[in-house]
């Protein structure tokens, strides 16, 4: 049973990447950040763009609770023992036990900015701004209930990658590859 966790920084495409290699693996596929957006779309009853609702679901009560956070890192570790699956996830790396490979994903923060405007179809200054909010955010709240910095996550990685002059595909097939030849 294979348990791979994708993280890494805000607009690196950790989701999409996810979702790819579980596609091409075979694997189920979970990511905590898509689960996070379906609450605020329940509680909410309105569509935003993707940034809009991590940074609005930060400003919940549910989202500074340490008790969510702790919920959804027991549903990981759940949905990981099951196997056969790529989770994705801010906090997997740390919080994912068995996880037979740990990639992290980065890069430059100019190459984030690009794609979250893209994304969700905003001016890239608008894009700079909630980039530079979110990760303030997820930093601070993260480090308050856990008592650590989720970047940090880079070292304790099977992988890191930059993904900022890459395809998903190639992303993809560089972990593949990875995986190859760690077995």
């Amino acid at each position: 049973m294979t348990v791979i966790t994708i993280s890494g920084l805000p607009g690196c495409g950790s989701s999409t990447t996810g979702a790819l290699l579980a596609e091409k693996l075979g694997l189920k596929f979970f990511s905590v950040g898509t689960y996070t957006k379906k609450i605020v779309r329940e509680d909410e009853k309105i569509e935003k763009k993707q940034t809009e609702y991590a940074i609005d679901f930060w400003k919940t009560k549910r989202g500074k609770s340490r008790n969510h956070h702790v919920a959804v890192e027991v549903l990981q570790q759940k949905l990981a023992e099951e196997g056969d699956i790529v989770i994705e996830s801010k906090l997997g790396i740390r919080f994912v036990k068995n996880s037979d490979f740990k990639i992290w994903l980065k890069a430059p923060t100019e190459a984030r900015i690009k794609r979250y405007a893209q994304r969700d179809g905003n001016h890239e200054d608008k894009a700079k701004q909630q980039l530079e909010e979110k990760e303030k955010m997820e930093r601070e709240n993260w480090k308050r209930i856990y008592g650590f910095d989720y970047f940090d996550q880079e070292k304790e990685a099977d992988l890191v990658i930059d993904t900022s002059d890459k395809s998903p595909e190639k992303i993809v097939d560089i972990i593949i590859k990875f995986m190859g030849n760690k077995k």
